[in-house]
């Protein structure tokens, strides 16, 4: 069985307790919304670690190209 990160950092009920509490903090007509904004700030920063990754591949490349020569 595998588990995911947030799996392996909380069980069920503490789970269940936080989405408890977002919705009591948020209501339940905010909730799409914010998991919404959520989505957005997650692939947002997914982008820019994937450029940051990219970035520092490139360079890596470059270094390893002036080695050579």
């Amino acid at each position: 069985m595998e588990y995911t990160l947030i799996q392996a950092a909380f069980g069920y009920w503490e789970l269940l307790l936080i989405l408890l509490v977002v919705l009591l903090l948020f209501g339940a007509k905010k909730l799409p919304e914010l998991a919404r904004s959520l989505g957005k700030a997650s692939k947002e920063f997914k982008a820019g670690a994937d450029e940051v990754k990219r970035e520092i591949e490139d360079a890596a490349s470059s270094v390893e190209d002036d080695n050579e020569n």
